[in-house]
């Protein structure tokens, strides 16, 4: 008897890649004339056709991909989305065999699909990062057939040679792929009731701190603007756009628009901080920490 029933969908993708196996190759001619007949004529028989003979292609290489955990269905689904887009923007005109053209497109959107899917931690985010993340177990395992030992840093920066990538990507690939992901629900132990989630540190302000700072700021912007009201009306209007807005004046800007020069507007601000400094010393204790803050 056997260990266990195939399913009604397993036996479905069974029966399709059997099909898909037996399907009878296409010559460069054939695909030419297919392939025009979709592009120029827009025919979906010519490109229903196309597809069912290069579903192989598919196949074999899902068969490639199915050490990283996800459904050889799955696989098979990205692969044929790709295969789709290899036919519509196949040009007979290149000669290029199609079944050349479709592979890179069938791996490419495999590869994409297992690096969104693999992990909830996004993974190869970049070309490099790509290339390390499918390459990485296949050098290892040449790497340590070659010299008889495990795999060391000798071993990765190899790696990193090889795929031109620095150390510490493969460092940090290396890490990745030997760990799995985990809830943060699960408890620590077998016998004990605390989950993961109860031991991360919560790197935040307390709500203490956030009143505390809150409150300095306020008192802060109260003893500038308290400051701000000693200056002149034209000392005033040069602090308020360069120093207290958020899209800061340029010297030429005020120039422009007070009647002189950017450098006398330059010397205006600087002798109107001194002022603003000296008001501010006068009056309380550590003026220097609000000045820093504004």
């Amino acid at each position: 008897m056997p260990l266990y029933e195939d399913s009604a969908s397993q036996r479905a993708q069974a029966r399709f890649i059997r099909q898909s196996m037996s399907e009878r190759l296409l010559s460069r001619e054939e695909e030419y004339k297919l392939a025009r007949s979709w592009r120029e004529d827009g025919d979906e028989a010519s490109l229903q056709e196309l597809i069912r003979s290069y579903t192989r292609l598919v196949v074999s290489l899902a068969a490639k991909f199915r050490n990283y955990g996800l459904p050889m269905s799955d696989l098979i689904q990205e692969g044929t989305l790709g295969l789709l887009q290899a036919a519509s923007r196949f040009e007979p005109e290149r000669n290029v065999r199609f079944s050349t053209y479709a592979s890179w497109w069938i791996r490419s959107a495999m590869q994409d699909f297992i690096l969104r899917n693999w992990s909830i931690v996004r993974t190869g985010t970049t070309a490099a990062q790509k290339t390390l993340f499918f390459n990485f177990r296949r050098l290892r395992a040449r790497i340590e057939d070659a010299s008889g030992r495990p795999f060391d840093e000798d071993g990765r920066r190899l790696v990193a040679e090889q795929l031109s990538v620095p150390l510490h990507d493969v460092n940090h690939m290396e890490s990745r792929l030997s760990a799995s992901d985990q809830s943060l629900n699960a408890r620590t132990g077998e016998d004990s009731g605390d989950e993961w989630q109860d031991h991360l540190t919560d790197e935040r302000e307390s709500p203490e701190d956030l009143v505390i700072s809150f409150h300095d700021s306020v008192t802060r912007n109260e003893w500038i603007e308290q400051a701000v009201l000693e200056l002149s009306q034209r000392e005033q209007t040069i602090i308020r756009a360069r120093r207290l807005s958020d899209d800061s004046a340029t010297l030429e800007e005020l120039g422009r628009d007070l009647g002189v020069s950017k450098e006398r507007v330059r010397q205006l601000e600087q002798r109107a901080l001194q002022k603003m400094k000296s008001l501010l010393m006068d009056r309380f204790r550590r003026p220097t920490d609000l000045l820093c803050e504004a």
